[in-house]
């Protein structure tokens, strides 16, 4: 097929654009290609590639940067979402879009299925939210994914972050009161070609196995790597005093993808070393 890849230089489009030109004919483009928030350029590139899916792999990710920068945020995250389902519109294109575990409150303590209400309590959060319902109602040909605390080879992540504060400091404070499913990038771009493969539409939670705090992560990373030394303490988000509230559980059910698929996501300590490995820290 021919898949329209937007954001094909960042760190999930990167491990995108690596595992679906294996099978696919992709055309790649960024932001200095496109500017999604204008939809007259949406509207000529989608026209002038007739793409069988567009993959919008773009977004404004800066979760403290989106409480200052709210119309920015809204622009990328929202606007430029109804921009390409509008361009989309009659052409019988697949949109593939990626949205966030912040949408949801982070007030329960059961894994979140794709139907449980929405209600997020930062602005990134209600862009992301806002860009899911421009998809749904101006699409029914569409794979909307939800996912959770991203990283992969290519772009800023919290794994690269813990392990280069490693190397200047003894003491890393960090919170143990917010619970989520890291996911490495190169196992969400096998999930988006097995949907794509199996020709699935919808909304589907996805990301590695199991759950654990920003504070279990970062002591997994150290060990992984042999790193000693180091204290890790625990703290709690209101030490941090950061711009943008975050959800204290934000677990997202996998039973969908599962049921629809016949696989299941390798746990995400197992995807960490296959991170590390890759990436020979």
């Amino acid at each position: 097929m021919k898949i329209l890849l937007l954001g094909h230089k960042g760190m999930l489009g990167s491990d995108l654009l690596s595992q679906l030109a294996r099978k696919h004919e992709i055309i790649g483009l960024d932001k200095d290609e496109i500017d999604i928030t204008a939809a007259s350029e949406c509207r000529k590139v989608i026209n002038e590639n007739n793409p069988d899916i567009v993959i919008n792999a773009a977004a404004y990710t800066d979760v403290d940067g989106c409480e200052k920068m709210k119309n920015e945020c809204f622009a990328v995250n929202a606007e430029a979402v109804k921009n390409i389902a509008e361009s989309c519109l009659g052409k019988n294109i697949r949109i593939i879009h990626f949205s966030t575990d912040y949408v949801f409150d982070g007030n329960g303590s059961e894994p979140y299925q794709e139907d449980n209400p929405c209600n997020p309590v930062n602005v990134y959060g209600a862009s992301k939210l806002a860009g899911e319902r421009y998809l749904q109602e101006l699409s029914n040909n569409y794979i909307l994914i939800r996912t959770a605390w991203l990283y992969g080879k290519n772009g800023k992540n919290f794994v690269r972050t813990i392990l280069e504060a490693a190397r200047t400091k003894n003491k890393l404070e960090i919170v143990d009161d917010q619970t989520g499913s890291p996911t490495y990038t190169r196992d969400m771009a096998w999930a988006v070609d097995l949907l794509i493969e199996r020709n699935m539409t919808g909304i589907f939670h996805i990301t590695n196995r199991g759950s654990c705090s920003w504070f279990q992560f970062a002591g997994k990373i150290l060990q992984e790597e042999g790193i000693t030394g180091v204290q890790v303490l625990p703290i709690k988000s209101g030490q941090l005093q950061r711009p943008a509230k975050r959800p204290h559980y934000s677990v997202l059910s996998m039973q969908k993808f599962i049921a629809a698929t016949g696989k299941a996501m390798q746990p995400w300590q197992l995807a960490l070393q296959d991170y590390l490995h890759n990436m020979k820290y």
